[in-house]
């Protein structure tokens, strides 16, 4: 979950990158902005990491906790 605007959205997916390259796994940012929904439960925690329903992180990429996580469902 993402915006335009954020910074720290920016930052994330900068910093994800590698970690996506590494593990074959594909990145889709979802603007939250875009849906209502999305805004009313992302709306303070963006960036949000999410694979499916499962939160990652927010705020900033916690990359020992993504590495494990995609280590585990590879």
């Amino acid at each position: 979950m993402s915006r335009s605007y954020c910074h720290l959205c920016h930052d994330m997916e900068v910093a994800l990158a590698p970690l996506a390259r590494e593990f074959g796994a594909s990145v889709r940012v979802v603007d939250v902005d875009a849906d209502p929904a999305l805004e009313a439960k992302y709306d303070e925690l963006v960036p949000v990491l999410l694979h499916g329903e499962t939160e990652l992180c927010h705020y900033f990429l916690d990359e020992a906790k993504t590495r494990e996580y995609l280590g585990g469902i590879r």
